[in-house]
């Protein structure tokens, strides 16, 4: 006859070696999730660097300087932009086309305009009414010298880009600097300057909302363009730029 304790002792190893299993399958299922977890980065992780023109990162508003003169650029506010349009076109026919002369213009208008006020204080004198309040206009001098300062950064930048690209030790601003201004002189001598003045004006008050609308199909054929220029600067910089001899610093000749 079988011992009732021995049979006891096996039903508990037994049971005890269930749960042992149990326990070890969790684990084992567990440390795999993890694995395979820390293995499968999330997909919201892996972001696809779009281009932009000119590299930027933030949105073309910001980039125009955001508030009214963005929505101006960007014709959010359509009666002003046009607007403003109008009176520069005006400007333009009135001085290229009609070729009507700045002060001789200013000085028409201010002829009429002292001959309407005139007549109109003395002729208020006659039918008893109150004479026209001209307001006195003052410049405030908080605002000449916020310009004068704005003026005197944006100069002293001037002069010292002029000064990095003079003085020989960058190839690459140097040829740029040449080539825009030779564009720019022969852009010059095919127009006027207010021709050139007011082309400019229109052109940045319509390019910007043209690229807003279609930026993915411009910054698509940029990347591309980009991509050829950067290729054919290569071959130039191996071809010819790299046999031009560079001034070297007195640093680097003593070092």
């Amino acid at each position: 006859m079988a011992d009732p304790t021995a049979e006891r002792e096996s039903v508990v190893e037994t049971f005890m070696e269930k749960i042992e299993e149990k326990f070890h399958g969790e684990d084992s299922s567990s440390s795999d999730d993890s694995e395979t977890d820390v293995k499968s980065p999330p997909s919201s992780a892996v972001k696809t660097k779009i281009y932009r023109l000119f590299g930027r990162e933030e949105p073309l508003h910001k980039v125009l300087g955001g508030g009214k003169p963005a929505d101006i650029f960007l014709w959010r506010q359509k009666k002003i932009t046009a607007g403003v349009l109008g009176v520069a076109t005006s400007v333009w026919v009135l001085f290229e086309v009609l070729e009507y002369h700045l002060l001789t213009l200013v000085c028409h208008i201010l002829i009429v305009a002292f001959t309407i006020l005139f007549l109109w204080s003395n002729a208020c004198t006659f039918i008893n009414k109150a004479p026209p309040r001209i307001p006195e206009v003052e410049i405030p001098e908080n605002i000449v010298v916020g310009v004068a300062s704005a003026f005197r950064i944006e100069v002293n930048r001037a002069l010292a880009l002029i000064h990095e690209t003079a003085s020989g030790k960058d190839l690459k601003k140097f040829l740029a600097a040449v080539a825009g201004l030779w564009i720019l002189s022969i852009v010059g001598g095919c127009c006027h300057f207010l021709t050139l003045l007011y082309t400019s004006f229109v052109l940045l008050h319509t390019v910007p909302v043209l690229y807003e609308k279609y930026e993915d199909q411009v910054d698509s054929i940029a990347e591309k363009a980009e991509a050829e220029i950067k290729k054919l600067y290569v071959e130039f910089n191996v071809k010819v730029l790299s046999k031009i001899p560079i001034k070297q610093s007195k640093e680097k000749k003593f070092a």
